[in-house]
C-alpha cells in the first residue's frame, strides 16, 4: 500500500501539543478537509470510534465524481499514548494516519506524520499539509 511521510517541528512542548491533540474536536482545526468531529464519550482512547463531516473537494472535475462535496465518515482510534503516538484509521478511506511526538531542541516537538492506504486514496501532500497547519496552531499558541 502507498505511503506518505512528513515530519515538521512544532513550536510548543511535547504536553502541550499532546492536550491539544487529545480534543478530538481540534482534528478539524488541523487535518484537511474535516468540517466538524463528533467523538464518543472515550475521546482519544484506543477503540473509540468518532463520526466527521469532510468538507468540500477542491481536486477538480475527476473528484467531484469521485466523492460527495460533503462526505461523512466514521474514525476508529487505533492507539493512543500520552505524548508519544496517535493512530486513527479513516474507515470510510481504509487510510492508516500515524502521528508520532518526540522531543526537539529547546522545549520543541518533531512531529511525525505518516498516511498508509489505497492509492486512490492516499495524498501525497496531505500530511505536509496537515503538519503545518498543527504547527501555525502550536505557533500562534506559543505567542500567546
Amino acid at each position: 500500500m502507498p505511503r506518505a511521510t512528513a515530519t515538521r517541528e512544532l513550536l510548543a512542548p511535547r504536553g502541550d501539543v499532546w492536550r491539544f491533540l487529545a480534543e478530538p474536536l481540534h482534528l478539524s482545526d488541523w487535518w484537511p478537509g474535516v468540517h466538524s468531529v463528533r467523538p464518543d464519550r472515550r475521546g482519544l482512547a484506543p477503540g473509540a470510534r468518532w463520526q466527521l463531516v469532510a468538507g468540500p473537494q477542491t481536486g477538480g472535475l475527476v473528484s467531484a465524481f469521485l466523492r460527495k462535496p460533503e462526505a461523512a465518515g466514521t474514525i476508529v482510534v487505533l492507539d493512543a499514548r500520552p505524548e508519544e503516538l496517535v493512530r486513527l484509521l479513516f474507515v470510510d478511506d481504509r487510510i492508516e494516519a500515524e502521528l508520532r511526538l518526540a522531543p526537539a531542541p529547546g522545549g520543541h516537538t518533531l512531529a511525525t506524520l505518516a498516511l498508509e492506504g489505497p492509492w486512490l486514496r492516499v495524498s501525497r501532500s496531505l500530511p505536509r499539509t496537515a503538519l503545518s497547519r498543527l504547527h501555525a496552531l502550536c505557533q500562534t499558541a506559543v505567542e500567546i
